[in-house]
């Protein structure tokens, strides 16, 4: 019975090959890339492959053909082994390593102090409300509480019939004329209502 063939991965990518195959493709310049798509340090002399978009070592980096490690464009060992069109892809070393280096600190530099601006937004307040809507409130509120239950109207004329006697008697001290020395220099007020009539013709 044939055993199930399982699917084969991508291998890890090695920073050293001996693999003598060049590929056809053009040579890839270094001053092609921005400075952060590389590393040239000798140690981990690598750069970012513009086909897959993932860190590849290059071999033979301080020799006259540095190239591409051949690699596969998933995760080692997660994805499908597919081989990238960018293997064995001779780099063109176009970029001084001090000048680099340089590029890099100053890099470093203009981005290490900056500050992401956060959106600080202002907290909602309610409107404070007017001196007529407070006394409505309380109105409201007293209302409620002395109703126990009955409707709007009776208690209005339950109010009505406690305070109809003071108001009343406001009315006619109102209508009473003020005690006191009439104004000087002024004609007399009237005491009884002016009807003039039109001079007869």
């Amino acid at each position: 019975m044939p055993t199930p063939t399982t699917e084969r991965t991508a291998r890890p990518r090695r920073s050293r090959t001996r693999s003598r195959n060049v590929s056809a493709r053009p040579a890839l310049a270094l001053s092609t890339l921005q400075a952060h798509q590389y590393d040239l340090r000798p140690t981990c002399a690598s750069l970012i492959c513009p086909d897959c978009k993932t860190w590849v070592p290059i071999t033979g980096f301080q020799a006259e053909k540095p190239k591409l490690v051949p690699h596969d464009t998933g995760r080692a060992g997660e994805d499908a082994a597919v081989r990238c069109q960018g293997s064995n892809r001779l780099v063109t070393v176009d970029v001084r390593v001090a000048k680099w280096q340089e590029r890099m600190v100053d890099g470093h530099a203009e981005t290490a102090h900056r500050r992401r601006t956060t959106v600080r937004r202002k907290p909602k307040v309610e409107l404070a409300p007017a001196v007529s809507q407070i006394a409505a409130r309380r109105q409201t509120r007293a209302d409620d509480e002395r109703g126990n239950g009955r409707s709007l109207r009776l208690l209005r004329k339950e109010q009505w019939a406690a305070t109809e006697s003071a108001v009343r008697d406001a009315d006619t001290r109102r209508a009473q004329l003020p005690c006191g020395d009439a104004p000087l220099d002024a004609p007399p007020m009237p005491l009884k209502t002016l009807h003039p009539q039109r001079p007869a013709r």
